[in-house]
């Protein structure tokens, strides 16, 4: 069983960045892909990006594009997402996850962690 710990959110004004920081334990960190969703209340879980086990592959969703960047240290046993350029709009809880697939060009996880909110204010 893995276990995931999101730390990093906060309140920031829009144009600020924030990073993002999982940290898993509990399973072969290295092997596998991990993954950023979020969740607006009233909304279903969004897919933000994804990063395969050793980080050559990384997906994006179209407003994550250019402004986000996913990367992970498998000697640290963690993930991060470096947020720039926040939006009011990507004010949501953002979960940290793993045991994904992708289906029909959609994302799917098993594994998630407790979420870490992050407020932008315009």
């Amino acid at each position: 069983q893995v276990q995931l710990v999101e730390s990093g959110g906060g309140l920031v004004q829009a144009g600020d960045s924030l990073r993002l920081s999982c940290a898993a334990s509990g399973r072969t960190f290295s092997t596998s892909a991990m993954g950023w969703f979020r969740q607006v209340p009233g909304k279903e879980r969004e897919f933000v990006a994804t990063i395969s086990y050793n980080g050559g592959i990384r997906y994006y969703t179209d407003s994550a594009k250019g402004r986000f960047t996913i990367s992970r240290d498998n000697a640290k046993n963690t993930v991060y997402l470096q947020m720039n350029s926040l939006k009011p709009e990507d004010t949501a809880v953002y979960y940290c996850a793993t045991d994904l697939t992708r289906e029909g060009g959609n994302w799917f996880a098993r594994s998630w962690g407790q979420g870490t909110q992050v407020t932008v204010s315009s």
